[in-house]
């Protein structure tokens, strides 16, 4: 379980610091208009976001078992997250947090990482499709521009009133939307190492405020972002707390631990390396801990920032370590031009977020490859993290999955296809 960090260092040369340092500073050119907008859809302010994408992403970064995983905030959370803060409030969510933090902390002793293997492929798949589709379901306010007092959180009653509220449509709104959707793309594609996300959104905002548009900002919805860090300190714990959270800190831990362990392999494949399971998942513990005692939201290893960091050269954790410290940066000397941030931009962001969590490019293999039982363990998977909630749908999966292995203990099993969102 020792730190990948601690093997790194050997023979840490200058020029392998320039390139992290780059690497760590495009990639917190990534993270950062990522994290306030996860928040955001989270049910959060957004200046929990950037705590946790600092915290959590430094602890990562230092202790994790990966040479280039990149922690954070996810979209993968933003589901989870907002079902705990309506329920039991934000409170309540740091402490789910923090036990989810400790469970983690106990699964790395335990050495239970290399369990990522007898999580069923279909479940992981199905239940990622499922969040995308909430997800972008929840921009869509945004995005739109509607006026809606408060947006339903079931996912048909949302659709029912985001139909309903329609005729205020808010072609402004629409506008530095798309517009922020297409200048995301045409940057991704003409230069894919280039950090085109805050350009993207730091563009549609500026032209909105340029031209007065009546969007809403970061700051007209949630006042002016903090320009340092809070004061760290423990959660409010009592006895029935801990019980009355323990099923929402579970499945904190669960979707940290997969979601990390996913990440570190996607790495692996990209830099011929190899991770160390338990270290990461006791790092992704000791994360959530360190997020909580700030105030911080749940965080997780990120498939997505972490092939940035790869793309742009980073290849120790000092990349990690930079980026953190970059965003903490910003933090302190441009809060408040991030308060300019439009709501429509940052929208369009989540749910070109949403669309690449789902890999649209696999659905067709999905349904035409493997065993029937598969397929249908897929789709039950997402329906039920659509129409009931992430709990249900993870529990009947993981159920049925290594049912369905344990009939199938005989036949080989399939390749593990890692995601490439």
């Amino acid at each position: 379980m020792k730190p990948k960090i601690l093997t790194t260092l050997r023979g840490y040369t200058a020029a392998g610091f320039a390139a992290d340092l780059v690497a760590g500073v495009t990639v917190a050119m990534v993270a950062l208009p990522l994290s306030l907008a996860i928040a955001i859809a989270s049910g959060a302010g957004p200046e929990k976001g950037l705590v946790t994408a600092i915290v959590a992403g430094f602890l990562i970064s230092a202790l994790g078992g990966s040479r280039v995983q990149i922690g954070g905030p996810t979209g993968a959370f933003i589901v989870v997250v907002a079902s705990v803060i309506a329920e039991h409030g934000y409170d309540g969510l740091v402490v789910a947090t923090f036990m989810a933090g400790l469970i983690l902390i106990a699964a790395g002793y335990l050495r239970v990482g290399a369990l990522i293997s007898y999580v069923p492929e279909a479940v992981v798949n199905g239940f990622t499709i499922g969040i995308a589709v909430i997800i972008a379901a929840s921009q869509l306010k945004d995005f739109l521009g509607l006026q809606i007092a408060e947006v339903p959180a079931d996912f048909l009653p949302k659709l029912a009133a985001l139909w309903q509220a329609r005729a205020g449509l808010s072609p402004a709104a629409l506008g530095i939307g798309l517009g922020t959707m297409v200048l995301i793309m045409a940057l991704r594609r003409a230069a894919p190492r280039f950090p085109g996300l805050i350009v993207a959104i730091a563009a549609g905002s500026a032209l909105a405020a340029w031209l007065a548009l009546p969007v809403d900002t970061i700051a007209s919805r949630f006042g002016a972002l903090p320009d340092h860090l809070p004061t760290p300190a423990l959660p409010d714990i009592s006895p029935a707390r801990l019980v009355e959270l323990l099923p929402s800190a579970l499945i904190i831990a669960f979707l940290a631990g997969v979601e990390s362990l996913l990440s570190a392999l996607v790495a692996d494949r990209m830099i011929d390396g190899s991770h160390r399971p338990n270290a990461e998942i006791m790092a992704q513990g000791w994360a959530n801990v360190g997020s909580s005692l700030f105030g911080g939201m749940p965080a997780t290893g990120a498939i997505a920032r972490t092939a940035t960091n790869v793309r742009a050269g980073g290849r120790t954790p000092v990349a990690g370590l930079v980026h953190a410290l970059a965003i903490l940066a910003a933090m302190m000397l441009a809060a408040p031009l991030a308060g300019y941030l439009a709501m429509p931009a940052l929208a369009a962001l989540l749910m070109l977020t949403a669309w690449n969590m789902s890999e649209p490019q696999h659905w067709r293999g999905y349904m035409t490859t493997g065993p029937v039982s598969d397929r249908i363990l897929l789709v039950l998977t997402l329906v039920l993290t659509v129409l009931t909630d992430l709990t249900v749908a993870i529990g009947v999966g993981v159920a049925i999955g290594l049912a369905l292995r344990l009939r199938r203990r005989h036949v080989p099993p399939a390749e593990w296809h890692t995601p490439e969102r």
